[in-house]
């Protein structure tokens, strides 16, 4: 039963609840609008609805957003004229799953300005967040109300914890308005009601207008509160067993979510952000450079904007994220929009100055407690080493070949795959992994031993959680969250130490990129760092312009620095009993777990098809077993 156009008359009648009971007892979802400007949500069977209901003398701007994203929702008016359709609707819900689950729970949540009475709420200063809960008399909700309170007392909003209070009443619902359900009623079906009222701290006290970010934050922490809530009712009461409180979010995702998903996946998709920060000049570039001495910094050249950048952001800001109901999604689309922002900012000053700003603001700078285990790691790390030398090098076709036959692993698995391997001109010397495919310079000469770690790297981790990402709904997963590259990054250094393939001249050059990108934001030049990896380091003299010339491409690219970031925050999440399973189901940032396993107990999110290779390499489960220790870089180093 999908929402249409709200009835004419002001009262719910026989008809309309006929038709969401018999919806429900189909087992399809109930979205539907009600008399008086109510909508009803009901994803699935659940022994739970939250309510929201306004009366007119009493209005409430942006209250009915807060539970809007719960799975099972109703919002409506709390006039006189429809109070008796709606509690009969409220009822029949009740009974259906009360008499299919054992219990049911109705929890009504509503503003109360009294509650934050005294405090300096305005527009400059924000007061801190109160909640009530009401509980009746009798102990049915005992564990809902407890759970409740708990994660309320954890709500922080603008650097304020939220105050709750308890109130033992059997006026469980808005002062002003009639139960939605009498209690003798109640009592025969069961349903139990629990009362939340909250000091309306999202208005601005004096216009009556809502500060659109307080009342985000709002809903995304209430409604992890309000499923913590509910999933203790339901072990406690009912007979249903959901595997997690995040599995009682919404199932079905209303079109709107994919439309905007596909927008913002068309705006990602219309450019390639480091192909085109990426000088097409190297080759000429180095020899010039040598035939100065090393004295003049290269000047680069960079492909022609195929767009325009601000029109592209017109675009990118016409999307109507408000539209998006689900709290968790809502944030990773905002984020992403952001991200795009500031990466279409940065093309607009690519050569300048400016740009290193918005490098920062997307991949971050160099702590100094980086910058030391990155030194640290360099003066440990012999300078001349065999490592990669022994057994001879394959040229780019070579290593295209091997490529191509992973990619044919995978695509044995995964039919729908479309990875390519393309050998190009205007890639130098190295490899790169754009929109699931594998570009390889034609220069390119890969050492025999590591083959297989890059392989793992390239073609087994990103062209891999590419493939797994086009695999779900969500497209953005393909083509990455927000801040996705350094769990990338980390991620495929790590899938080259599990196939034995992390060499100390590897972890030397991530440390020696680390340096280099602190330099360039300490205010060095080009030549300056330069000549410091290739004397003060002893980087040989290609390696050195290699490192400098992709930490200042554009202007200053702080993106070298998250690979050894990576590599360290992968090993601290496995030291701290994390799992590398829920990181490959697409290209997300470390940050984004919680509401990754979220989307995957809604069943909003799959399994992913493709898994690692190098998990199942000879030796690797070992070496995850030892990483689970606490492994440092430095022990790496050791085992090599």
């Amino acid at each position: 039963m999908k929402i249409g156009k709200a009835p004419a008359r002001e009262m719910i009648g026989d008809e309309l609840i006929e038709g969401v009971l018999t919806t429900l007892r189909r087992e399809q979802p109930v979205r539907c609008d009600l008399p008086g400007g109510g909508r009803l949500h009901v994803d699935r069977h659940l022994p739970f609805l939250c309510v929201h209901r306004t009366a007119a003398s009493h209005p409430e701007p942006g209250t009915d957003q807060l539970i809007q994203g719960e799975a099972a929702h109703l919002v409506a008016s709390g006039g006189r004229g429809i109070h008796t359709g709606l509690s009969r609707l409220a009822e029949g819900i009740a009974r259906m799953m009360a008499g299919e689950m054992g219990d049911f729970l109705i929890l009504e949540i509503w503003s109360n300005p009294e509650l934050g009475a005294g405090q300096s709420n305005s527009d400059v200063t924000l007061s801190q967040p109160v909640f009530q809960i009401i509980t009746p008399p009798a102990m049915a909700v005992t564990e809902a109300a407890d759970t409740l309170e708990k994660q309320l007392r954890r709500i922080r909003i603008h650097r304020r914890s939220a105050r709750v209070e308890r109130l033992t009443s059997w006026q469980s619902h808005p002062p002003h308005l009639t139960p939605l359900i009498p209690r003798r009623v109640a009592e025969q079906i069961p349903c139990h009601s629990l009362g939340l009222a909250l000091s309306p701290i999202h208005l601005n006290p004096a216009t009556g207008e809502v500060f659109p970010l307080v009342l985000r934050r709002m809903r995304r922490l209430l409604s992890r509160a309000l499923r913590r809530s509910f999933h203790a009712f339901a072990l406690a009461r009912t007979s249903h067993t959901p595997v997690s409180y995040q599995a009682l979010g919404r199932r079905r995702v209303a079109q709107a979510v994919w439309d905007i998903d596909g927008r913002l996946a068309q705006i990602a998709e219309a450019f390639d952000f480091l192909l085109q920060v990426t000088p097409v000049n190297i080759e000429d570039a180095l020899r010039v450079f040598r035939a100065s001495r090393y004295s003049r910094a290269p000047a680069f050249h960079y492909r022609p904007i195929p767009f325009d950048p601000a029109l592209m952001k017109r675009r990118l800001f016409s999307i109507p994220l408000e539209r998006i109901e689900d709290p968790a999604l809502e944030q990773l689309f905002r984020e992403k929009q952001m991200e795009l922002d500031r990466q279409l900012t940065m093309l607009l000053d690519r050569g300048r100055w400016q740009f290193r700003h918005g490098s920062e603001q997307i991949y971050g700078g160099v702590s100094d407690v980086l910058h030391s285990e990155a030194k640290e790691l360099i003066r440990r790390t012999p300078m001349r080493t065999r490592d990669d030398a022994h057994g001879g090098h394959l040229d780019a076709e070579a290593f295209a070949a091997l490529a191509r036959e992973e990619i044919a692993r995978q695509r044995a698995v995964l039919p729908t795959m479309t990875s390519t391997v393309q050998v190009r001109d205007d890639i130098y010397a190295g490899l790169m992994v754009s929109r699931g495919n594998l570009l390889i310079g034609r220069s390119a000469r890969i050492p025999a031993r590591r083959a297989e770690a890059l392989l793992q790297h390239e073609v087994g981790t990103h062209v891999l959680t590419h493939a797994n990402g086009s695999a779900q709904p969500l497209r953005l997963l393909a083509l990455g969250l927000a801040g996705y590259e350094e769990l990338q990054e980390g991620l495929a250094v790590l899938a080259e130490y599990l196939v034995g393939g992390l060499s100390r001249p590897r972890l030397r050059l991530l440390a020696g990129r680390v340096v280099a990108v602190r330099m360039m934001l300490d205010g060095a030049d080009f030549v300056e760092t330069f000549l410091a990896l290739d004397r003060d380091w002893e980087f040989d003299q290609k390696t050195a312009f290699t490192v400098t010339a992709r930490v200042y491409r554009g202007g200053g690219l702080t993106k070298d620095a998250i690979y050894l970031r990576g590599l360290i925050g992968i090993l601290s999440h496995l030291a701290s009993g994390g799992s590398l399973d829920e990181l490959h189901v697409g290209k997300m940032a470390l940050h984004h777990r919680a509401i990754i396993r979220e989307l995957r107990d809604r069943r909003v999110l799959r399994e992913p098809p493709l898994r690692p290779r190098h998990l199942d390499a000879p030796g690797a489960q070992e070496r995850l077993r030892l990483l689970s220790r606490g492994l440092t870089i430095f022990d790496l180093l050791k085992e090599r």
